[in-house]
């Protein structure tokens, strides 16, 4: 299987908009795009927009089938988006059919890392181009966890008047020194071995991703049969499984727009930044998140001057996917009001 989606592959529920060029925020351009996206509901109802994480795709919904691999990375919120229009869209410079790095550059090969530097901000300029595409003038909920978070809170400050809703979760404002530690790191390993070095990379993103108290609960200091400890076959499974469906330059690119997310950049700040939103927001956390830690959510909540929602979980970031339940429960509430 390969690790990127490619033209010629069966395209599962994808469509596609090709975009116009697109200019950069750090200075390069591309000469075309094409966005990669799946709808659910009438384009008659309340259009909704679910950003997806950093190894997502625009498979919100749904089984696994010809293009898709894996089944849909949110089916939790199929219930509370009813009676909506939703829109996913695989974000720009990802591997899942929007324009990336897997994709051919002008000279007939592979971006590579040759693809230019992108931004959050970039990546919703592409959105946002998309949804004039559609037809859709102004989103009646812009949703987002971790990495989608980011592009959700872009979204707010910089086109206000195309955002009536805002849920901002388990994410921050502006990349932390931690973050950016341990995504260089990551990048690190992918740049002495593409393939093998994703796996390392996974790996490492996993630790952060999942709480130690879950780990230790489940795996403590045990050994396999084969002499293996327990939690390392883990993390080396789950490195071996993104591999096999991840483009590692795309991951190299997307980390690094997460290691520059500053929603205050060139906006006098974090807060002035902030003040811009007038979304009807909802912002929460999880209580064990050691990546995007509850005072991340807690800063974003009182410049929006909202109360911040903690959800309580032992899975610690991943629980924002996990506890479909009590997000859901969430959702349900923001779009009620």
């Amino acid at each position: 299987m390969a690790a990127a989606w490619r033209v010629g592959d069966p395209p599962g529920d994808r469509r596609f908009a090709d975009l116009a060029p697109l200019d950069l925020e750090r200075g390069g351009s591309l000469p075309a795009v094409r966005v990669a996206y799946e709808t659910w509901g009438s384009p008659s109802d309340p259009a909704v927009l679910v950003e997806h994480a950093l190894t997502g795709d625009s498979h919100l919904l749904g089984p696994v089938g010809p293009g898709h691999p894996t089944p849909g990375w949110w089916e939790g919120l199929a219930g509370p988006l009813a009676g909506h229009f939703v829109v996913c869209a695989n974000v720009l410079g990802g591997c899942q059919g929007t324009t990336g790095p897997a994709d051919d550059a002008p000279d007939g090969r592979p971006w590579g890392a040759r693809f230019p530097e992108i931004t959050i901000a970039d990546q919703v300029e592409v959105e946002a181009r998309l949804a004039a595409h559609l037809g859709i003038e102004r989103w009646a909920a812009v949703i987002g966890g971790s990495m989608g978070g980011m592009r959700a809170l872009e979204w707010a400050v910089s086109r206000p008047a195309q955002v009536e809703r805002l849920f901002f979760l388990a994410s921050g404002a502006v990349a932390t020194a931690d973050q950016i530690g341990t995504q260089t790191t990551q990048q690190a390993a992918v740049a002495l071995d593409p393939a093998r070095g994703l796996e390392v990379a996974r790996r490492i993103a996993h630790l952060t991703y999942r709480s130690a108290f879950e780990l230790g609960t489940r795996f403590g200091n045990g050994l396999q049969d084969d002499g293996r400890f327990a939690v390392a076959s883990y993390l080396e499974h789950h490195g071996t499984k993104l591999a096999r469906r991840f483009d590692p330059h795309s991951y190299v690119l997307l980390t690094q727009a997460m290691n520059t997310w500053d929603v205050g950049r060139g906006r006098g700040g974090v807060e002035a930044a902030l003040a811009r939103v007038t979304a009807r927001s909802l912002v929460a956390g999880i209580d064990s998140d050691r990546l995007y830690r509850i005072e991340e959510q807690q800063r974003v909540a009182d410049a929006l001057g909202v109360g911040l929602r903690v959800v309580e979980s032992p899975y610690g970031h991943d629980g924002f996917l996990v506890e479909v339940d009590a997000v859901g429960d969430l959702v349900r509430e923001l779009l009620a009001g």
